[in-house]
């Protein structure tokens, strides 16, 4: 996607996705970070009209018969219900089945407090997004699936802790810089998949989102031995690729991680 801060735009821009997607029996539809917005808007805006935006989402995915990683939304409360800290929100990833029922939520853990030579300068997520505290591990029909985000890319520990609960898939929706993009992104998933021995679903924001915002793109799929299968460059629109999951056992025979970790 390239979302930009019109949200109705960008829900257009999925629901015809998501028909695309039903017509080519696409049986997992991943969406990037801020597929509900991305510009110069304030989340604090776009989070009151999360719940409906996800309503969509939800009675599409059972339109359509399809699951779906709905990237994340800037949600306006914690798991438990409570209200997020005054002036943040979550950055949520929901997964939501081909009955239109969310199975898991996972809000972003690590935030992207940097500065980026770039025309933005200085990143601060922290200063409108509060922090998930868990890691999460969802239970689909093709096996387990690991949720992260973006920046927690760079945080190996995470995987590792997705890797000891058995995952056969790890998603990773994300927003990636195109300086930082070019110069991080492939190697950080590929490593992400060689070590946990799954394949990784990397949906991205791809082009310019505003004057200033500017997204490396390049949606990912790598296999279990770190291989690219699919990369979908500059281009925005629906990628499908059909996947053997097979291949996690054979690689997992092969190389016998799990059993052999020390620490």
């Amino acid at each position: 996607m390239c979302s930009t801060d019109q949200v109705a735009s960008n829900l257009v821009a999925i629901e015809k996705g998501m028909q695309e997607a039903a017509r080519r029996g696409v049986d997992l539809l991943c969406l990037p970070e801020n597929a509900m917005a991305m510009g110069a808007t304030g989340v604090l805006a776009w989070a009151q009209q999360a719940p409906e935006f996800l309503h969509s989402l939800q009675t599409w995915a059972h339109r359509y018969g399809l699951w779906l990683l709905a990237g994340t939304l800037p949600w306006p409360t914690r798991p438990d219900g409570q209200a997020c800290a005054a002036g943040r929100v979550r950055a949520a990833s929901f997964l939501i089945d081909s009955e239109g029922q969310i199975q898991a939520r996972y809000d972003k853990m690590h935030l992207f407090d940097v500065d980026v030579v770039d025309a933005v300068g200085a990143y601060r997520e922290s200063d409108r997004i509060e922090a998930g505290e868990r890691p999460v591990v969802a239970e689909t029909p093709w096996g387990r699936l690991g949720l992260s985000v973006c920046y927690d890319l760079r945080f190996a520990e995470l995987y590792s802790q997705l890797a000891r609960a058995d995952v056969r898939l790890i998603a990773v929706p994300a927003a990636f810089t195109q300086r930082t993009g070019e110069a991080h992104w492939h190697v950080l998933l590929r490593a992400r998949a060689i070590e946990s021995q799954v394949f990784v679903l990397a949906p991205a924001q791809a082009g310019w989102h505003d004057r200033e915002r500017q997204t490396y793109g390049h949606s990912l799929i790598v296999d279990p031995w770190g291989e690219v299968v699919l990369d979908a460059a500059e281009q925005v629109g629906l990628h499908v690729m059909a996947i053997d999951l097979d291949a996690v056992d054979a690689r997992r025979r092969a190389m016998p991680m799990a059993q052999q970790r020390r620490l």
